[in-house]
């Protein structure tokens, strides 16, 4: 029975449009629920279990490293399923109103150089046609601060050259217009000339293909460009999602406005990208001290 809701739960959240990513890691965590009640409960109906059963299994994960990290997780999926059976009036009282999140220490997300930012994007060798390609997605990533699969899903009639904007679809299928800059573009222009190289007659309409002229995934994505990213900051810990933090610190640094930033990051709520000013103000700090005459009396 716990299963069968949770299914249903899964469905809901997907007419929701909640990515594929976050189904599945909902649909685990809920699982290991049901698998942690079934075993030290004998298996319980959804109606009989308590804030005493979620403590329990809270406890029973803590045991185990990382157990903060770990517990915001699988709260938040538990909140979203009780939340769920109380509308379908499954249960009367939701058991997750007691529970509360562990405070999780937010790191802050790494970010490269502007210096740095310059040598990636002319690493790929734009003599060959992939190092053509992997040029534009350097520069399109980074002039736009997008996510990997948002890049892997834009489409031709998203890019308008002639005003200089391409429409990317984000989480939650939300649409969002960015300005592209002059250097992109024309990387972009570049590309899309020799694009009819790549294209097959099973060929999409998404704008970057792979070597046999099919969709790119993000795995695809991450293996090619992180071959580019290891040769200027190999076990650094850096991604190619790193430069989406570089887009936004850099343009928060050069004055940009903050709920400017997080519209073009596509951020929900402006408290997601508030983490970029702390990150600038420790930079900041960080050039003051390294710089200043006076900044160690």
């Amino acid at each position: 029975m716990l299963k069968e809701w949770i299914e249903k739960h899964r469905n809901y959240l997907a007419l929701q449009g909640k990515s594929p990513r976050t189904l599945d890691g909902y649909e685990f965590d809920l699982l290991q629920f049901t698998g942690f009640i079934d075993q030290y409960f004998g298996g319980l109906k959804m109606r009989e279990i308590s804030t005493l059963h979620i403590r329990a299994f809270l406890k029973w994960l803590s045991e185990r490293p990382d157990c903060n990290n770990t517990l915001g997780r699988k709260i938040a999926s538990l909140s979203s399923l009780f939340k769920y059976l109380k509308m379908q009036k499954v249960i009367e009282i939701n058991p997750m109103l007691k529970i509360r999140r562990p405070k999780v220490e937010k790191k802050l997300p790494k970010f490269f150089s502007e210096k740095e930012m310059e040598t990636l994007i002319r690493i790929p060798d734009t003599d060959t046609l992939f190092g053509i390609r992997n040029r534009a997605i350097f520069e399109l990533l980074y002039s736009c601060g997008l996510r990997l699969m948002e890049l892997a899903n834009l489409r031709l009639e998203d890019l308008d050259t002639k005003r200089s904007i391409i429409r990317v679809t984000g989480k939650g299928n939300k649409q969002r217009m960015i300005p592209v800059g002059a250097p992109a573009l024309e990387a972009l222009n570049i590309y899309l000339q020799r694009r009819p190289q790549l294209a097959r007659e099973y060929s999409s309409n998404r704008i970057f293909l792979t070597r046999s002229g099919k969709n790119f995934d993000t795995t695809q994505l991450r293996t090619i460009l992180m071959r580019y990213i290891d040769l200027i900051a190999h076990d650094k810990g850096y991604s190619p999602h790193t430069i989406r933090h570089s887009f936004a610190t850099h343009m928060l640094a050069r004055g940009a406005d903050l709920r400017v930033i997080q519209e073009l990051l596509g951020h929900s709520c402006l408290a997601t990208t508030e983490v970029y000013t702390h990150l600038s103000l420790e930079d900041i700090k960080e050039a003051y001290e390294k710089g200043h005459p006076r900044s160690g009396e």
